[in-house]
């Protein structure tokens, strides 16, 4: 019964017993794996963008799974490009300054409102622009 209540925790509450996982998204296979492991405390969780495929109330539903998390004494490291999940974050690492081989290295380490008041990189531009400052 705990492992049902932390599958709706995750916001996987519609799946049906005996589901196939080929018929997951990622983002719905991570959050899965996810809610087998939520029971242990003092874990990290890394999880690789989490929000794909995610409708904007769900998207509001992890990031409170997340606060609960580390509220639990869990670190939690996400990779993620979705500017309601980096607002939210309390440390972002910003990799570029540009995609794929332009990119690797930190272009900016620190809190949100420290990458949208400096504005040094698209991360920053697109997270300023997102909060409307």
């Amino acid at each position: 019964m705990a492992l049902l209540h932390r599958l709706a925790d995750v916001g996987l509450g519609y799946l049906i017993l005996g589901q196939p996982l080929t018929t997951l998204s990622g983002g719905e296979r991570q959050r899965l794996k996810l809610a087998t492991h939520m029971a242990g405390k003092g874990g990290v969780y890394v999880l690789d963008e989490p929000t794909t495929g995610l409708h904007l109330a769900d998207v509001d539903q992890l990031l409170g799974l997340l606060d609960r998390l580390v509220d639990s004494g869990n670190s939690v490291i996400v990779i993620e490009h979705h500017q309601a999940v980096m607002a939210h974050a309390d440390w972002i690492i910003d990799l570029g300054p540009g995609p794929g081989h332009d990119g690797g290295r930190i272009v900016f380490e620190g809190t949100p409102a420290e990458l949208v008041a400096l504005r040094s990189t698209l991360t920053g531009e697109h997270l300023a622009a997102y909060l409307g400052t």
